[in-house]
């Protein structure tokens, strides 16, 4: 079968290209840039087309001749100069995909969300995929995606047959982009270059492995219902248990600091106006130090039931996360 894949310079997008690949399908991968795509998906079963999700003609051309469309490109960063750009990316470049799959006559679309569009947790309960209707969302990545979700659903009437998946925290082998930022963690925590624990570490977050998102993201294609959404989570665990963990099977135990929240928030809007001033990504905005100072508590009971999802236990996936960090590079 012929695949299309946007966003496979990605955390996501590449390991899911390669996993289609590798499953004997051809995939039309598009890509800004030649060489990066070269390098990062070498594989015959997969065929680099120039392109853009903000530039139709160029969907057109890479889409021809394809029957499934997986929707990963994004704009993830917590922090861009001009802010609009989350929903020109997120909004109307999903708008520019739908509308080539309708030209063409493709009607499997699956697009990927994020967790964080059900927001957090209250009481110590999970979220599944109704339980907040209308979540107060604080970052303008997470607002862009429900306003995506939207649109998407506007399409099933159209023939699209939509399908919505959210992974929760993404981590395990593959490029540290910010799409894998808790690798990134683990890597700068155990070289001693990361020693910040958010507030007091009790807050919860969902922590899924990688290739449990990847799997969850084939099934979904194959299985869920259109305009459904599916929370593809993982384990819940707090910033402690996580990092806990990560001391445990390395036997590097690093001294982490308490940042009150307070402080947090005055340190990011530094970041910040630093950003604005000179143009340096920030590592951590106000929005994002507010949110995670939340619990997030997930649960992916609809996903396992409807589509067969499965999860893998935390310390498997962070044992194979350190198996491949100490690989000779």
């Amino acid at each position: 079968m012929k695949i299309f894949i946007t966003g496979v310079t990605g955390y996501i997008g590449q390991k899911l290209a390669l996993q289609l690949a590798g499953d004997g399908h051809t995939i039309h991968a598009l890509v800004r840039d030649q060489q990066k795509g070269k390098s990062l998906l070498d594989h015959p079963n997969i065929l680099l087309f120039t392109g853009d999700i903000l530039d139709p003609d160029s969907l057109l051309s890479a889409m021809a001749g394809c029957e499934q469309v997986y929707h990963l490109a994004a704009l993830a960063s917590v922090w861009h100069r001009d802010p609009q750009s989350f929903h020109i990316i997120n909004v109307k470049g999903l708008q520019n995909v739908l509308d080539a799959c309708l030209q063409l006559g493709i009607t499997n679309v699956l697009f990927t969300s994020t967790a964080g569009v059900v927001g957090d947790s209250v009481d110590g309960k999970p979220v599944c995929e109704l339980t907040n209707p209308n979540p107060k969302l604080e970052t303008l990545y997470e607002q862009s995606k429900v306003e995506a979700e939207k649109l998407l659903k506007s399409y099933i009437p159209k023939g699209i047959r939509g399908i919505i998946v959210n992974p929760s925290r993404v981590y395990g082998p593959g490029i540290l982009t910010e799409s894998n930022g808790f690798t990134r963690l683990m890597k700068m925590y155990i070289n001693g270059q990361w020693k910040i624990k958010p507030c007091n570490g009790k807050s919860i977050g969902n922590y899924v492995y990688i290739d449990d998102t990847i799997n969850g993201l084939i099934a979904a294609m194959e299985k869920a219902k259109p305009g459904e959404r599916y929370l593809l989570g993982g384990v819940n665990a707090t910033y402690n248990d996580f990092f806990g963990l990560v001391d445990e099977l390395t036997g590097v135990k690093r001294k982490m600091y308490n940042v009150p929240l307070r402080v947090m928030l005055f340190l990011s809007r530094v970041q910040v106006m630093m950003a604005q001033l000179f143009g340096k990504q920030p590592m951590i905005t106000p929005p994002f130090v507010r949110k995670y100072n939340k619990d997030w508590i997930v649960s992916s009971q609809k996903a396992e039931q409807e589509i067969g999802y499965t999860i893998m236990p935390l310390r498997e996936g962070v044992s194979k996360t350190l198996d491949w960090l100490n690989q000779p590079v």
